[in-house]
């Protein structure tokens, strides 16, 4: 196991990235009263997060936006790969 070191954020960029994105949504944006309205928030905002907001790995589109294309892209290759027969060439060892 590796662990990040102290003072050390860079390390950890995604999760230092996903983290300021919270913070700044959800923990400096609203006063809660209690923790179950802290977790109704906080689900909403994942879920808006990791469908619609845009994702620098995905080329600055929302993953809702990247999955139609994804979808024909993998069905080209395993429509490749069957046709070349590719599975029947691997060894088995």
């Amino acid at each position: 196991i590796k662990y990040t070191q102290p003072g050390k954020p860079m390390q950890n960029g995604y999760i230092e990235r996903f983290n300021r994105f919270f913070r700044e949504d959800i923990l400096d944006a609203y006063y809660f009263n209690d923790i179950y309205q802290l977790q109704k928030i906080s689900d909403n905002w994942r879920e808006d997060y990791n469908f619609n907001h845009p994702h620098k790995s995905l080329g600055n589109i929302s993953p809702k936006e990247f999955m139609p294309r994804f979808d024909e892209e993998f069905k080209f290759f395993i429509k490749s790969d069957l046709n070349n027969n590719y599975l029947s060439k691997l060894e088995v060892s």
